[in-house]
């Protein structure tokens, strides 16, 4: 077991050392200089100058990459271009709000995911299941962001029951946070449920004919009980590969949700640092998201561990 988390934690931090390098260099060669943005077209070039060097951006690229790297490491991010204050206090502010709604749609979607394979499971063959399998696909094709503006078309300008974007902060009360979340959660959710139902469903799918099913059915269980007692259980070693990947996808994928209901995230938060070319935001946040997936990615393979006792034997 020692050596295993040895080897998976050696690959998390080659995988972070290389999504670094990645990082650094795609948003360092993006056009535009956020000096000259800062200081607008008509400003002085020796002021610009001036800023480059206050900012730390006249420096040779192996040196700035040192230093950042260096800095995260420490836990420091930098300070913002545009705010003039360190990037951890903007992103502690905007994940406040980003992580709770992704961890939101994530239960929404695996709620949603988990009912919907068991019965089509239970209805195997049957219209339910071709329905279910067919909303799926449609779940899967469609891209949040539409689904996005089709909740608020719906249920906040024709309905009115919703609020159509923003937040009223965590004091608000119930009721409030509920108006103001329940759609970008749900947006964000069905896309993910629809993923994740048909990956449940074939797991499923794979355990009915083995011979634990077959002694269940004899000894008197329910095709219902069967499924949720023996076949889930045993059928979850896939599903938690893209449980991990969807909160990861889904801090990221807020980015255009967040846009959509403006609500004040860490999605917004990069949208907003892109625009005005405040490239340390950009990069510590992408950099954290790195993070958050392949920190993710480790958790799941120490469950895979904790649940298949064989990938802890030496090959």
């Amino acid at each position: 077991m020692i050596r295993y988390l040895a080897g998976r934690a050696l690959a998390l931090m080659l995988t972070l050392v290389a999504a670094s390098l990645v990082v650094f260099a795609i948003i360092d060669i993006a056009p535009g200089d956020p000096a000259a943005y800062m200081m607008g077209l008509n400003a002085d070039p020796a002021a610009v100058a001036a800023l480059r060097t206050e900012l730390g951006l006249d420096g040779s690229l192996a040196q700035r990459y040192v230093d950042w790297a260096g800095g995260l490491l420490r836990g420091d991010l930098g300070v913002s271009y545009t705010y003039r204050v360190p990037v951890s206090e903007l992103v502690a502010e905007r994940a406040a709000l980003s992580i709770p709604l992704a961890a939101i749609a994530l239960v929404l979607s695996s709620s949603l995911a988990l009912g919907a394979a068991l019965l089509a499971v239970s209805k195997r063959g049957r219209p339910t299941e071709t329905t279910v399998m067919a909303l799926s696909q449609a779940g899967v094709a469609t891209p949040n962001f539409w689904i996005a503006l089709l909740l608020v078309l719906v249920f906040s300008t024709t309905l009115g029951w919703f609020s159509a974007g923003g937040f009223p902060g965590w004091d608000a009360g119930p009721v409030a946070l509920f108006r103001s979340l329940a759609l970008p959660a749900l947006a964000l959710a069905l896309p993910q449920a629809a993923v994740l139902t048909r990956v449940m469903r074939s797991a499923l799918l794979d355990t009915l004919n083995e011979d634990y099913m077959r002694t269940a059915r004899a000894k008197g269980l329910s095709q219902w009980a069967a499924l949720t007692r023996h076949a889930l259980p045993n059928a979850m070693i896939p599903v938690l590969t893209i449980l991990g990947l969807q909160f990861s996808f889904l801090l990221a994928g807020a980015v255009i949700i967040e846009n959509v209901f403006y609500l004040p995230g860490l999605g917004r938060l990069v949208f907003q640092a892109i625009v005005q070319r405040d490239l340390i935001v950009v990069r510590s946040v992408v950099m954290l998201l790195v993070f958050a997936a392949v920190a993710i990615a480790f958790l799941v393979d120490l469950l895979y561990a904790a649940a298949d006792p064989r990938l802890r034997r030496p090959a």
